[in-house]
């Protein structure tokens, strides 16, 4: 029936023709149901990518040789005397990531979809467990025991778990994020881990953590200006949190933020790890020392883990400093075009989340070791000692190439 009303078939025509515009221009915000519907013909498998692959197999490889070499000689006149304690330890750890790491990168990571909250709310009532019973070192409660498990950090899980929750309300509510209220659910989601993580003392992991989630709420959101006043809340939240630490505070991280800037006005105390990296840094030269060669692993606490690239530059100079450098990039590269080229909005998210935690993950330590930015303990992904670190990374790398598999269109570029 033709409507009577003067102009009724011309306005619906325009209505229809600007939906199908709105729905060609944005089609991530479309329902679960209808993405799956329209990319279900356009979705391609491939081979995994064998480029990101290789760099996490020869950077994990690295990370052996080096935890190695920067630790025998603590682990050789520590009680005992066993040279080969983190080598073995650390080498048991690469083994298992690796499987994991295999495992997962042959399982559709679809699977993962409906345990996130599961996941998510597991790793809250870890990290409460840490406040709890944590075990302090360093300044920081960062460790749980968990029975016929073992030690571990909850921190670590927190990570993937609040990568894969971001991603999956990213997409079963798309249109969550064109609000006020959207945007502060998702950023509560992302302030609860992050606040339970700095609470014992583990500022660095929850600066990381936090800016991971709130970068994927940036990408997701189509509001830019919200994001950007919100973000400026936090990081001026943040400096003047240091700020007064610095000024009036007298705690651990105000000393800190001083040893960064006067390191040797406290040699022995405060500035002392801080001035044995740059010691390390500076003793390197263009090839190094070679390996196991190193002068500082006797004097730098923690050169195993949270200071391993001073020992990598130190032992392997600028040229392997470099190329190590270029492995990262190259991971960081391949894993923005895996996240392009994703069939959905989860799979996007994801890969993007995971690119973005080993890339701040990575800067931050290297700006720590070479005292860039003040001196605060996170290891290298990859490479530095420690077992839940190191196969939640590898974890997290098999997801990434799992999803390189899948793509929308057989014709897109490697």
């Amino acid at each position: 029936m033709i409507s009577s009303r003067p102009g009724y078939n011309a306005r619906r025509a325009g209505r229809r023709e600007a939906r199908n515009e709105l729905d060609y221009v944005r089609p991530r915000y479309l329902s679960r149901e209808n993405r799956e519907a329209r990319v279900k013909s356009n979705v391609h498998v491939r081979s995994m990518d064998m480029t990101i692959y290789i760099v996490v197999v020869i950077l994990a490889a690295i990370g052996v040789i080096m935890v190695f070499s920067a630790s025998y000689v603590r682990a050789a006149n520590a009680p005992g005397g066993n040279a080969f304690y983190f080598l073995t330890r650390h080498g048991g750890f690469a083994i298992a990531g690796f499987i994991i790491m295999n495992i997962i990168a042959n399982t559709s990571y679809e699977i993962i979809r409906p345990f996130t909250w599961i996941i998510y709310f597991i790793t809250l009532g870890l990290l409460v467990a840490v406040i709890v019973t944590g075990q302090i070192l360093g300044g920081a409660a960062r460790w749980v025991y968990i029975p016929f498990v073992g030690q571990f950090q909850p921190s670590e899980i927190a990570k993937a778990s609040l990568i894969l929750l971001i991603a999956f309300l990213t997409e079963k509510y798309p249109m969550a994020l064109r609000t006020w209220s959207g945007l502060f659910i998702f950023g509560g989601l992302v302030a609860v881990p992050v606040m339970l993580i700095a609470a014992p003392g583990g500022f660095s992991t929850a600066l990381i953590v936090g800016f991971t989630g709130f970068l994927m709420i940036f990408v997701a959101s189509p509001h830019i200006w919200r994001f950007i006043l919100g973000g400026a809340g936090a990081v001026g939240a943040i400096a003047g949190y240091l700020w007064w630490e610095f000024s009036f505070g007298g705690g651990f991280r105000g000393r800190r933020v001083y040893a960064w800037l006067n390191p040797f006005d406290d040699p022995l105390g405060i500035g002392r790890q801080i001035i044995q990296s740059i010691y390390a840094v500076a003793s390197g030269g263009w090839l190094g020392l070679g390996i196991g060669q190193s002068r500082q692993t006797s004097f730098l606490p923690l050169a195993h883990n949270d200071m391993i690239f001073a020992i990598i530059v130190e032992e392997l100079g600028f040229v392997g400093a470099a190329m190590l450098i270029v492995l990262f990039g190259m991971l960081i590269w391949r894993g923005v075009i895996v996240a392009l080229r994703a069939p959905d909005v989860f799979s996007y998210m994801t890969a993007l989340g995971i690119v973005f935690m080993f890339a701040f993950q990575t800067i931050i330590h290297i700006g720590v070791t070479t005292n860039t930015i003040p001196n605060t303990g996170v290891t290298l992904p990859f490479i530095s000692y420690g077992g839940t670190s190191l196969i939640v990374n590898m974890a997290l790398a098999g997801i990434l190439l799992n999803i390189s598999k899948y793509s929308k269109d057989k014709n897109q570029p490697n």
